[in-house]
């Protein structure tokens, strides 16, 4: 692995870290899941305890902290919306400087990207960002390792993003692909795409690495070639239930299906970071299924339980990266 060093660094975006610092932390995560997978403890962090603060809920990022913590020797605290006080009792600020005093490392998962980044402003200590509204860059080196365990590198490959692409993940995607070399497109309606200041960045990004930033209106046309076809729910955690009705309408037609899975060619990957409403086997998925008269919203049950689909893997892997984060931070 390169000799680099990111002892003390906060993790709240891919912006912040350059492409040889982002190869480095899915070598070490390649590195970890080896041990894991042969039983080779690596208990490399013992006597060190990380904070996780969960503004928002989540079954994958709270089990891939806590997992990781305990393999690296490490206590976790892991604090609901009911168990802090973060911003409403106590500031931001000072919620910082005291969990920055008590524990090692914090983690956090909410809404706005003001609020990691104040976080990390005040607490001392590394801040790790487990989603905020406008960026999720743990997720992305979970798919980005997925994408190199199948094909074997980064560099060139296409990656299509389906759905609405202007918040974390379309934002995210976007910037991890633009550092890594990767051919980006974000299909969508043009209302939907990620801000222009952003995608300028990008861009700019793109220019150094060889990467391609593309948007297009046209499903089929837009997995021609793809090595990997994403996407992800139309309405996220949060938002209000009536923007279904919006997000249903204008996302329809970009729904990941047979049709965009053979256009994209036989060896291309699906790639979700879930939770999915490919059926009606969970309580909003049929709801709104049965609402709108469809048997699926993002995905087809057909492509999600696909020999295509990498899903579960890509859901394993935020555990292994999640552990280089930590494990390279502190």
């Amino acid at each position: 692995m390169a000799n680099i060093n990111l002892k003390g660094r906060d993790f709240l975006k891919l912006l912040d870290f350059t492409p040889d610092e982002i190869g480095y932390l899915l070598d070490l995560a390649a590195d970890l899941k080896k041990k894991k997978k042969a039983g080779i403890p690596h208990a490399t962090h013992q006597g060190k305890n990380v904070a996780l603060i969960f503004e928002k809920t989540s079954t994958r990022t709270r089990c891939s902290f806590e997992v990781a913590a305990r393999d690296l020797g490490m206590g976790a605290t892991y604090l609901d919306p009911s168990g802090s006080q973060i911003g409403r009792k106590e500031s931001i600020a000072d919620t910082a400087r005291v969990l920055g005093s008590m524990f090692d490392g914090i983690e956090y998962r909410g809404f706005g990207q003001e609020i990691v980044e104040t976080l990390a402003k005040y607490a001392k200590v590394p801040v790790w960002n487990g989603l905020t509204d406008e960026f999720h860059p743990t997720q992305i080196l979970a798919d980005f390792l997925t994408v190199r365990e199948r094909f074997g590198t980064l560099k060139g490959k296409k990656l299509v993003y389906y759905g609405d692409a202007r918040f974390n993940m379309g934002n995210s995607l976007m910037v991890g692909c633009a550092k890594m070399g990767l051919h980006f497109v974000a299909c969508s309606p043009e209302a939907y795409r990620p801000a222009s200041d952003l995608v300028d960045t990008c861009k700019k990004i793109a220019a150094e690495t060889g990467a391609t930033i593309e948007f297009e209106s046209d499903p089929i046309k837009a997995a021609k070639g793809a090595d990997a076809i994403y996407t992800d729910v139309w309405v996220s955690m949060g938002e209000p239930v009536e923007v279904w009705d919006e997000r249903v309408k204008a996302l329809a037609p970009y729904q990941v299906n047979a049709s965009v899975m053979k256009a994209a060619g036989k060896d291309a990957i699906f790639l979700h970071c879930l939770p999915a409403y490919h059926d009606k086997n969970t309580a909003i998925g049929r709801e709104m299924c049965e609402r709108f008269g469809r048997d699926a919203m993002e995905v087809t049950d057909e492509v999600f339980e696909s020999s295509a689909s990498l899903v579960f893997e890509e859901a394993e892997n935020r555990m292994h990266t999640i552990k280089a984060v930590m494990a390279a931070t502190l």
